[in-house]
């Protein structure tokens, strides 16, 4: 969600599987996302964009950069999928234009035609499912063929059916999750979801989900400097700094 090429491949040396660099809802100008998707790459880790709305020039932008996928939030229809898709893939199978140089220098350094060739069956469309009208329809678009994986929001998701996670999430939002994961899986695509800690990640790995967030980075800064001047205080993991640690989706 942050800013800056350091940081980008801080989070990168980790050593996760991939870094999504959030134009959505984070502070990352085009600039900075062009930076980022290098600095994560060059580290061997996989670059994915989230862009800010299901815009070809968007993916455009995204995918020239060198990003390995774009996730893609507020999907509707599946008309909204199938336009995505499209946007994606260079012709035959999609519409998506021919001619920057600079995708090759994340994808191993290999020659620029190799990338044209290679592109459409190795780069990711991550569809967000999150509105309750792509719930309805969450069946056919995870049969849509370019479409590699179903992404849970699971906070729009309860918002946009009238169950907001407060606190506990509701059961009818519990049920339409795992809706979206049967849906996927069905079709042989994978299912993704986001969270905001490790043990809830595992929660949801040990379920059968398949593309797993563990935390965000401004929520990561806070946590780690929160509970280290606790630490630095004299309070113990059990006390209350220790339970409190980063609960909420503001990071809170």
């Amino acid at each position: 969600m942050l800013p800056g090429t350091n940081h980008s491949r801080a989070i990168a040396r980790s050593k996760v599987d991939w870094v999504c660099v959030d134009m959505e809802h984070g502070n990352i100008s085009d600039a900075a996302m062009h930076e980022a998707v290098v600095a994560i790459a060059k580290e061997g880790i996989s670059p994915l964009v989230r862009i800010t709305a299901n815009e070809a020039w968007m993916v455009k932008r995204a995918l020239d950069a060198g990003a390995h996928g774009v996730v893609v939030p507020l999907i509707y229809t599946v008309e909204d999928a199938k336009r995505l898709v499209s946007s994606t893939k260079f012709p035959p199978q999609g519409t998506r234009g021919f001619g920057s140089p600079l995708p090759v220098q994340c994808f191993n350094d290999e020659p620029l035609t190799y990338y044209l060739q290679n592109a459409n069956s190795t780069l990711l469309t991550i569809v967000q499912i999150e509105t309750a009208s792509a719930l309805e329809c969450v069946q056919e678009i995870a049969a849509l063929p370019g479409v590699d994986c179903l992404l849970i929001g699971p906070f729009d998701l309860g918002n946009n059916i009238g169950k907001p996670i407060l606190g506990e999430m509701h059961q009818e939002l519990k049920d339409a999750i795992e809706k979206i994961k049967d849906a996927a899986h069905a079709e042989g695509k994978k299912v993704g979801i986001y969270t905001n800690s490790g043990a809830e990640a595992k929660a949801y790995a040990d379920r059968g989900f398949d593309f797993i967030s563990i935390l965000t980075d401004q929520m990561g800064i806070t946590a780690a400097f929160s509970q280290n001047l606790a630490a630095a205080n004299g309070q113990s993991a059990g006390g209350d700094a220790g339970k409190k640690g980063v609960t909420g989706y503001d990071g809170k």
